[in-house]
């Protein structure tokens, strides 16, 4: 039996859970409301303060898809719950971030700036301390969605190796290359 996926998921108060016919399971909390489409093979039961999601055969595919649903649903109740966060510095002379409304911009030593619209469950800050890299925070419910806005920002500068410079996740560790070393 998967591990993660035999792992009853622990209701707390405050959280409604409901599983409509086409196995949509719907999740609402102090921080919104979360919903996925669960294949019809996987079974998801509710008993008194916890939820099980089951699977009805142990072929290769129900076993991919149990520890898989569980997963997305636990995430699901942790993201209207309690929410998730990610950080991002901009590392390298210039760089800057700032946010006007629903609007990312970003320079990164391009000839021109970026403008990055931010999806309506995305909430983002743009921090400038003096001496210090600018931050990027976002803050979301939706675990999957803040993992790929994080992952897009990201993408625009990619952390070269020589000097470290970038955009990267906060208490990332970018492994330095040496440079070329002087002739005789």
């Amino acid at each position: 039996m998967s591990r993660i996926g035999k792992l009853p998921i622990n209701l707390s108060t405050g959280i409604e859970v409901s599983v409509s016919d086409q196995n949509l399971v719907t999740v609402k909390g102090p921080k919104g409301s979360l919903s996925t489409q669960v294949d019809k093979d996987i079974i998801i039961k509710q008993e008194e303060n916890q939820l099980i999601v089951d699977r009805p055969t142990e072929q290769k595919r129900h076993k991919a898809m149990h520890g898989l649903y569980r997963s997305l649903i636990f995430n699901m109740i942790e993201g209207v719950t309690k929410g998730y966060q990610e950080k991002l510095e901009l590392v390298g002379v210039g760089y800057k971030a700032a946010m006007q409304g629903k609007v990312l911009e970003l320079s990164l030593g391009y000839s021109h700036n970026i403008f990055m619209t931010m999806p309506e469950e995305v909430t983002a800050t743009a921090v400038t301390e003096k001496g210090k890299a600018p931050v990027i925070t976002l803050e979301s419910n939706d675990k999957q969605l803040i993992g790929q806005v994080a992952a897009k920002i990201r993408s625009l500068r990619k952390v070269e190796p020589y000097k470290g410079k970038g955009i990267r996740f906060v208490g990332e560790v970018v492994r330095r290359k040496a440079g070329k070393t002087a002739s005789k």
